[in-house]
C-alpha cells in the first residue's frame, strides 16, 4: 500500500537509522506477525494484548505500529468476526494507537504518532465503512470500543471523517440507533454526535430527520434536567449544534416538540436553590440554545430574520422572561456566570421586537406589597453589582431596550427628576421605591461623597442609551438642574457640568492614586466621554450648555495632548472637541466655532489634532468593535471556564496604565464605532474650512468711506482710522494661522498625512499631487507587469500539471501491461518447466480436437435430416387428407397432381382451375 510505504519513510526519520529503532520495531513486528500467522488461537490473543499493552505505553510503538500494523488488526476486524476476543483486542489496539500519550513530553515540533496514525486511518473510507458495520454486533464491548475509536477519529480528522461517514449508506442511521442502547453506549455515541454535528449542516439535517430532537428531551429529562449531570450537558451540546445558524432545524423544533422542554431545564428546582459547577454548566448550556434561537441573519435574508423573530414571539409567549428574570434578578444566589447569561438574553428577546419591549416595560417583580418594576431591578443590579460582566450585561439590556426605540426613551427619561439633596444621601435600601429616573440620577451624583467613580459612569452608560438619537430626551435631560453640595457653595448645576467635573476628578485621582483607583477609572473616563460625544450629536443646545463654563475647553484641550492618556480618551477627547465645531449654533463672542477653532490652532495645531482621530481609529478598541465576533459555543473544554466568569475579569484589572480597559470593547460597540467615524469626516471638513475663513467679512461700501454730512474732519479721521485698524487685525489673524498651517506643515515633512488642512497651502498641495500621481502611474505599470507574470506562471503551472495527469496515467497503463507481461510469462515459464521434466504437457491433442469435431459436425447433420424427415411426413399427411376431400367431392386426384413439380406447367393449371 502506497500510503503505507510513505509512513514507513516517515518512521525512519522519526526514529533514525535502524540500529536505534530496531527494539520497538523489530517487538512490534514480531506482535503483528504472530497475530497474522500464528496456528494457536491462544497465543495470537496473547500476541494482540501484548501489542495493545505495548501501543498504549509507547509512542515509538505507536509509530512502528502505524506503519505496518493497520493492514493486520482491519483483517482481523474483518475476517474474524467470529472470534469476539479478539475483535475487542483489536479494537482496544486501534484505540491505544489513536490515543496521545500524555506523559509523553516532547518538543512542539516532534511528530506526534497518535495524529498520525489517525489521519492514517481516516484516509480508507473502507475502513470507516467496516468500524461502523460493528456497531450491529450483539457483543457490549465490541460496541462500546467501535464508539470510542470513531470518536478518537473524529477528534483529530474532523471534516475528513464527517465526509466519510456522509458517503456510507445508513452511517449516521447507525449511530442514532446508538442512543437507544444502554447507558454507557447511549453517553459513548451522545458524545460521538457532538463531534459529528459541528459545522456540519448535512450531517445535521439527516440527524434531525432519525428524530434527534425526541431523543435528546427524553436523554435529559431521564437524567434530571438541569439537576443531572455531564451527560445532559452533552445532550444540549448535541441540541446548539443543531440549531447553530440552522433556521429549517429551528422551525422543526418550533413546530413539532416546541419550546416547552427547553424551558423546563431552567425552572430552579429545590428549596435551597444549591449551584453546583455541573448545574452551573447545564442552565448556562440551556441559555446558549435559548440565545440561538434569538440570534437570526441580517434584515437582508427575510428568512432567517422572519424565523428570529418567530422564535422571540414564542418564547416570550411561553412566559421565558418570567424564567430569564428569575435566574438573572431574583436569584442573586446564583453564580454570576448564570445572571450574565440570562441578562444577555433578555437583552437579546427584546432587540428589535417592539412588543417584546413593551412586555419587559411592564413586567413587575416581587410580591405585594414590595413590588417594583423589572427595569428598575435590572437598573439596581447594574449600580450595584460588584462584577464588571453584570453590569456589561445588565447595561446590555438597557441598549437593546432603546435602540430604535423613541417612546421607550422619552418615558424612561421623563422619570429624570432630581431629589432633594438630603434624599440623595440616604441608605442604599431606601431606593426600593424609587422611580427609575430617580435611582439613574441618584447613581449619576452619589459617588461624589466618597470619591468612587465607578457607580456614575455606569449610570453615565446607561443615560447615554436613553439619549442616544433622540433630540427631545436631550434637551429634557439638558434642563435637569442638580443642588450644590453645599448651599453656600452657590447655586444649583447643569447635570452636563457635573459629569464633566466628575470626568476632570477621574483624571485628578489617577494620577494622585496609582494602584488603587487606576483599574476602576481607566474606564470611567471614557464611558463619561462616550456620554458627552452621543449627548452633543446633531444637540447645538448641548454644545452651547457645554461651552457655558470656560474651563471646559481648557480641559478638553489638555486632554488631547495629555501623553498619559489611553488613545481611546484622547480620541474621544478630541471628537468631543469637533462636536464644539460642527454643531456650534453660537453667536457669542468666546463661544462659537471660529473660538474653539483657533483655540485648537493655537494650542494643538491642526496635524496634531487630526492624528488623534487616525491613532483612535487604528487602536484595538475600535477595529475589534467594528468587526463583532460572535460568541464562542459552550463546549466540555471551555465550560469549567465559563462557570467561573467571576474571576476572569479582576485578574486583568492591574498593569493596565497605558492600555484600554477590556470591559470598554463590550460597552464600545459597533454602531457608537461607526459614529465616531461619521463625525470625523464632517468635523474635519468643518474645521478646515472655518480656519481658512476669517471671523466676520467685511462688506467695503463707498459711501462708509466718505466724509458725512456734518461730520468734522476729526470725527471722520478717527473713523476712518478704526476702519483700518479693524482691517490690519483680520490680516494680522489669517498671516498667523498661515503661520501655523506652514509649521504643521514643515513638522509633517509636507505631506506624512493626507489631512484636508493642507488645502489652505495650494503650491505645496500640488507638487504633493503631482509627485503622488506619478507614483501612482508607476505603481500601477509595476502591478500589470505582475499581473501579467503572473497569469504567464499560471499557465504554465497548469500545463506542466496537465502533462503531469498524462505521464501519471501513461505509467499507470505502462505499469498494468507490464504486469500482464509478466503474468504471461510466468505462466508460459512453467509449461516450459513442466515440458522439460516431461510431466504432462498443457497443449492440447490436435487430432483427438479434430476428431470431437467430426462428430459433433455428425451429430448435427443427423439432427438436421431427423427434422427434415418429420416436416415430409406432416406435408404427406396433409396431401392424404385433402386427396380423400377431393374424391368426396368428385375430383379427379390423379388429374389434378399431373404436372405438379413441372414449372412450366404450373400457371395452366391454375388457369383451368380458376375457369
Amino acid at each position: 500500500m502506497d500510503l503505507v510505504s510513505g509512513y514507513k519513510g516517515v518512521v525512519g526519520l522519526v526514529f533514525g537509522n535502524e540500529n536505534s529503532a530496531s527494539n520497538e520495531d523489530s517487538y512490534v513486528e514480531r506482535l503483528l506477525n504472530r497475530i497474522s500467522n500464528g496456528k494457536l488461537a491462544e497465543d495470537r490473543r496473547s500476541a494482540m494484548t501484548e501489542l495493545q499493552s505495548v501501543v498504549a505505553e509507547s509512542p515509538a510503538a505507536q509509530l512502528a505500529f502505524g506503519a505496518m500494523g493497520f493492514p493486520v488488526i482491519m483483517a482481523v476486524l474483518k475476517e474474524e468476526r467470529d472470534d469476539v476476543e479478539m475483535v475487542r483486542g483489536a479494537l482496544e489496539t486501534l484505540v491505544g494507537a489513536l490515543t496521545p500519550i500524555e506523559h509523553a513530553k516532547g518538543s512542539k515540533n516532534e511528530v506526534q504518532p497518535a495524529l498520525m496514525n489517525t489521519d492514517l486511518l481516516s484516509r480508507e473510507a473502507d475502513s470507516i465503512s467496516l468500524l461502523l458495520s460493528l456497531l450491529s454486533e450483539e457483543d457490549f464491548y465490541v460496541r462500546y470500543y467501535t464508539l470510542q475509536l470513531l470518536t478518537a477519529l473524529l477528534t483529530n480528522s474532523t471534516n475528513r471523517l464527517q465526509e466519510a461517514i456522509l458517503t456510507i449508506p445508513r452511517g449516521i442511521t447507525r449511530l442514532m440507533d446508538m442512543l437507544m442502547d444502554r447507558e454507557v453506549i447511549r453517553n459513548e455515541a451522545l458524545l460521538l454526535l457532538t463531534y459529528l454535528t459541528r459545522e456540519a449542516e448535512e450531517i445535521q439535517k439527516i440527524v434531525v430527520f432519525e428524530g434527534a430532537f425526541e431523543k435528546i428531551f427524553s436523554i435529559i429529562k431521564e437524567e434530571g434536567d438541569s439537576e443531572g449531570g455531564v451527560v445532559v450537558q452533552d445532550s444540549l451540546e448535541l441540541l446548539n449544534n443543531l440549531l447553530r445558524n440552522n433556521a429549517s432545524n429551528q422551525i422543526l423544533l418550533r413546530e413539532t416538540m416546541g419550546f416547552d422542554p427547553l424551558l423546563s431545564i431552567l425552572k430552579l428546582r429545590g428549596s435551597t436553590y444549591s449551584f453546583t459547577q455541573q448545574k452551573t454548566i447545564i442552565l448556562l448550556s440551556a441559555l446558549e440554545t435559548i440565545n440561538l434561537l434569538m440570534v437570526g441573519g441580517p434584515e437582508t435574508d427575510p428568512g432567517k430574520y422572519a424565523n428570529m423573530l418567530t422564535n422571540k414571539t414564542t418564547l416570550v409567549q411561553k412566559k421565558i422572561l418570567d424564567h430569564l428574570l428569575m435566574l438573572s434578578v431574583e436569584s442573586q444566589w446564583a453564580p454570576v456566570a448564570v445572571r450574565c447569561m440570562a441578562l444577555r438574553c433578555i437583552g437579546d428577546l427584546i432587540a428589535g421586537h417592539p412588543k417584546n419591549i413593551d412586555i419587559l416595560a411592564s413586567k413587575v417583580l416581587g410580591e405585594e406589597p414590595q413590588v417594583e418594576p423589572a427595569m428598575n431591578s435590572i437598573l439596581r443590579i447594574l449600580l450595584r453589582s460588584s462584577s464588571m460582566q453584570e453590569f456589561v450585561a445588565a447595561d446590555y439590556v438597557f441598549k437593546n431596550f432603546c435602540e430604535k426605540n423613541a417612546d421607550g426613551q422619552t418615558m424612561l427619561a421623563s422619570t429624570l427628576i432630581p431629589q432633594p439633596h438630603s434624599m440623595t444621601h440616604d441608605p442604599l435600601e431606601e431606593d426600593v421605591n424609587m422611580s427609575f429616573g430617580s435611582m439613574l440620577l441618584r447613581g449619576l451624583t452619589v459617588s461624589e461623597k466618597d470619591g468612587d467613580l465607578e457607580t456614575c459612569c455606569r449610570a453615565a452608560s446607561v443615560l447615554s442609551h436613553i439619549l442616544k438619537d433622540n433630540i427631545q430626551c436631550k434637551e429634557r435631560v439638558l434642563r435637569i438642574e442638580l443642588e450644590a453640595p453645599m448651599p453656600s457653595i452657590g447655586a444649583s448645576e447643569p447635570l452636563m457640568h457635573r459629569m464633566v467635573k466628575y470626568m476632570v476628578l477621574a483624571s485628578s485621582m489617577k494620577s494622585k492614586d496609582g494602584i488603587s483607583s487606576t483599574s476602576g477609572n481607566l474606564y470611567v473616563q471614557p464611558i463619561i466621554l462616550k456620554l458627552l460625544v452621543t449627548w452633543l450629536a446633531e444637540c447645538p443646545s448641548a454644545v452651547h450648555c457645554f461651552l457655558d463654563s470656560r474651563p471646559h475647553l481648557t480641559y478638553l484641550l489638555e486632554l488631547v495632548s495629555n501623553s498619559s492618556a489611553t488613545v481611546c480618551i484622547r480620541g474621544l477627547a478630541a471628537c468631543l472637541l469637533g462636536e464644539c465645531v460642527i454643531y456650534n449654533k453660537s453667536i457669542d463672542s468666546g463661544k462659537d466655532a471660529f473660538t474653539v477653532v483657533d483655540t485648537i490652532g493655537q494650542k494643538l495645531g491642526l496635524t496634531s489634532y487630526f492624528m488623534k482621530f487616525d491613532e483612535m481609529q487604528k487602536s484595538f478598541l475600535f477595529t475589534s468593535a467594528k468587526s463583532a465576533q460572535p460568541r464562542k459555543p459552550l463546549t466540555r473544554s471551555t465550560a469549567a471556564s465559563m462557570a467561573e466568569i467571576e474571576d476572569v475579569d479582576e485578574r486583568n484589572l492591574s498593569d493596565q496604565k497605558d492600555l484600554d480597559h477590556p470591559i470598554l470593547s463590550a460597552i464600545f460597540d459597533a454602531q457608537f464605532a461607526n459614529l465616531v467615524k461619521s463625525l470625523e469626516a464632517d468635523i474635519r471638513e468643518s474645521v478646515v474650512d472655518v480656519y481658512s475663513h476669517p471671523k466676520s467679512k467685511v462688506a467695503v461700501v463707498p459711501a462708509e468711506l466718505e466724509q458725512r454730512s456734518g461730520e468734522s474732519d476729526g470725527e471722520y479721521i478717527k473713523r476712518l482710522k478704526a476702519f483700518v485698524e479693524k482691517q490690519c487685525s483680520e490680516i494680522q489673524d489669517l498671516l498667523s494661522r498661515n503661520a501655523l498651517l506652514a509649521e504643521d506643515l514643515a513638522k509633517t515633512g509636507g505631506g506624512g498625512y493626507s489631512l484636508p488642512e493642507q488645502r489652505v497651502s495650494g503650491a505645496l498641495d500640488r507638487v504633493q499631487v503631482e509627485t503622488l500621481r506619478r507614483d501612482l502611474q508607476e505603481a500601477s505599470q509595476r502591478l500589470e507587469m505582475l499581473k501579467a507574470e503572473k497569469a504567464n506562471i499560471e499557465s504554465e503551472a497548469s500545463m506542466y500539471q496537465n502533462l503531469a495527469g498524462k505521464m501519471e496515467s501513461d505509467l499507470k497503463s505502462l505499469s498494468d501491461a507490464y504486469n500482464s507481461l509478466e503474468q504471461a510469462n510466468i505462466h508460459l515459464e512453467k509449461e516450459v518447466r513442466a515440458m522439460k521434466s516431461g510431466g504432462p504437457s498443457t497443449f492440447p491433442d490436435v487430432e483427438v480436437i479434430r476428431a470431437e469435431a467430426r462428430e459433433e459436425a455428425q451429430k448435427e447433420s443427423e439432427a438436421e435430416l431427423n427434422d427434415l424427415l418429420v416436416c415430409l411426413g406432416q406435408e404427406q399427411s396433409k396431401v392424404d387428407k385433402l386427396s380423400a376431400r377431393l374424391l368426396e367431392l368428385g375430383e379427379d386426384v390423379d388429374k389434378l397432381l399431373e404436372g405438379i413439380g413441372d414449372e412450366s406447367g404450373l400457371p395452366e393449371d391454375v388457369d383451368e382451375e380458376e375457369d
